[in-house]
């Protein structure tokens, strides 16, 4: 980059490339590679496969962006989710895989909401893997990106692909719990969706839900970057604005 008086400066990771180049370095420390797959994508792996019933509103027009022609079945991807389904079909368990991703959703953007972001799937499928195995990995994670000193607590949830379910959240890491505007006088932050891979998703991969078990989670580096930099406006990360990047 050359400023007015021609003079070269530095250059610099965008928060988000840098959360996502950061969680997949930690992950590798457990043994995850990276898999990718299609932004445009096609019904079964982003819906079918995932036990996501014909007539959920997922599938809708005013959620999904569906391609033409219709009749193909294509979309742009809602989620990375998709990403598991592929690699399991190819590659049988035991699997430890993240798959980082831009996806699309058909909505009203506002300061929470984008039409497009990013999000990382993470993955695991082995013998006898239980939420403690979740729990355990998903704490050293916050851990790593928020600090030492919090915690993390699982809540139950419902989402198609995964039973049991759970939303997950972090300890407020500014104010140690005790309540501020950051966590809505709370004391915990939401940060992201996970629970044990579905017996249906197993399936429709071919491999056996009584033999092989797995967690799956997905979190929004978005959201993380907003986060951990104090950042009220998920637009400003996509508005191109030098100002606000230099920031970081």
């Amino acid at each position: 980059m050359v400023n007015n008086d021609h003079e070269m400066t530095s250059g610099h990771l965008h928060p988000i490339t840098g959360i996502i180049a950061e969680t997949e370095e930690f992950f590798s420390t457990l043994g995850f590679t990276v898999a990718q797959g299609p932004e445009k994508e096609e019904e079964f792996y982003n819906f079918d496969a995932l036990n996501i019933p014909p007539d959920h509103p997922a599938r809708d027009m005013q959620d999904t962006f569906w391609l033409l022609p219709l009749g193909k079945k294509q979309l742009l991807r809602t989620h990375t989710s998709p990403v598991q389904v592929r690699f399991l079909k190819k590659n049988k368990p035991p699997v430890r895989v993240i798959a980082p991703g831009r996806v699309f959703r058909n909505e009203a953007t506002d300061a929470t909401h984008e039409a497009q972001f990013y999000q990382v799937e993470a993955l695991m499928v082995d013998h006898q893997v239980s939420l403690a195995h979740l729990k355990g990995v998903l704490e050293a994670y916050c851990r790593h990106i928020f600090g030492d000193q919090v915690s993390i607590r699982l809540r139950p949830s419902f989402f198609s692909f995964v039973e049991p379910g759970v939303e997950v959240d972090v300890s407020c890491f500014k104010c140690a719990g005790r309540g501020c505007s950051l966590c809505k006088k709370t004391g915990w932050i939401e940060i992201l969706g996970a629970g044990l891979v579905h017996p249906n998703v197993l399936k429709a991969c071919d491999i056996n839900p009584e033999e092989w078990q797995g967690f799956a989670f997905g979190l929004c580096p978005d959201r993380i970057a907003m986060i951990r930099y104090g950042i009220d406006d998920i637009r400003l990360l996509y508005s191109g604005d030098l100002r606000f990047i230099k920031q970081f």
